[in-house]
């Protein structure tokens, strides 16, 4: 498979998996993949926000990753998101992606401390250099990681040949549009915030990555299908449908993900909860997560038809 086939489509942003007693699960992860490849999807992101990478340690990282190739490796695109709070830790998480045979590895800048372009540049050269014939993904989230991929800091990073695709999540598709003229051809952009696939899709991005796509991937690829066949106000209605979803599954007590998981639960797919600090799904979110199963089962019905 070539680079532009590669990094296009339906990525789902895979989730951390638990067992009962809140250890990351390898035979759930597994399963959490397997599910994801019949579900048809182009590829996985793992271990990037919605894995909550940042709750978790190095090791356990590994161990999601190493479970996720052994179920899909070479069957769909795996992005590997490595990115720690510091530039060892992430290096490592390279070094050790990279003999798995994943796609591409990824990084968020540093969070909390607003280092200069400079130094973030150095931080995602270095931990490139780390796994030195792996493709090289900037994940842009400005309203988490506090800093905002700048168009001089891209030209920056495109001096480094590995850099293949920036993961935009930041809200303003424009950003979309810019990345693509300042790569000048040779740059992938994937969607991030799911509530604007086809906006991002209209502005030039390849394809999505997203937190939400897990739970309804059938809907974002009969979207992107629709996109892609022209047929932009059917795939319109799709995107208005998945909108509603996801302010339905923001609605509960218990953190989005949590709730997804549920939703998995439901299906047969057991991910476990969410780690602490993130809020645990309450008793009383039991209503709102039926209401977020049937939204979705109805959205996919109607979606058959168009």
């Amino acid at each position: 498979m070539n680079k532009e086939n590669k990094y296009q489509g339906i990525i789902p942003a895979f989730y951390a998996c638990y067992d009962d007693a809140g250890k990351v699960s390898p035979s759930r992860v597994q399963a959490l993949a397997r599910h994801l490849l019949t579900s048809g999807v182009q590829g996985l992101y793992v271990n990037g926000s919605s894995g909550e990478c940042i709750y978790l340690t190095v090791e356990e990282r590994k161990v999601i990753l190493e479970n996720v190739m052994e179920a899909v490796g070479g069957k769909m695109t795996i992005i590997a998101h490595v990115a720690c709070n510091n530039t060892q830790d992430s290096m490592e998480l390279a070094k050790h992606a990279e003999p798995l045979g994943v796609d591409a590895i990824a990084a968020i800048p540093p969070i909390y401390f607003r280092l200069p372009e400079v130094a973030i540049a150095k931080y995602w050269n270095d931990i490139s250099k780390a796994a030195p014939n792996t493709d090289f993904v900037i994940y842009n989230i400005p309203q988490l990681a506090g800093v905002a991929l700048t168009i001089p800091l891209l030209k920056e990073m495109l001096k480094n040949p590995k850099v293949v695709a920036v993961k935009n999540s930041s809200m303003p598709v424009q950003d979309i549009q810019m990345f693509k003229d300042a790569g000048e051809g040779k740059l992938t952009v994937f969607n991030g915030p799911d509530e604007q696939f086809i906006a991002g899709r209209i502005m030039g991005a390849q394809g999505g990555i997203g937190g939400t796509y897990a739970a309804m991937p059938g809907l974002f690829l009969k979207a992107n299908q629709l996109f892609e066949t022209g047929n932009f106000s059917k795939a319109q209605d799709v995107q208005n449908d998945i909108c509603r979803i996801i302010y339905a599954l923001c609605a509960c007590k218990g953190n989005m993900y949590a709730v997804i998981k549920e939703l998995l639960r439901r299906k047969g797919v057991q991910c476990g909860s969410v780690r602490a600090p993130l809020y645990p799904l309450q008793a009383e979110d039991a209503g709102q997560i039926d209401v977020c199963e049937k939204m979705i089962a109805q959205a996919e019905q109607k979606a058959m038809l168009l």
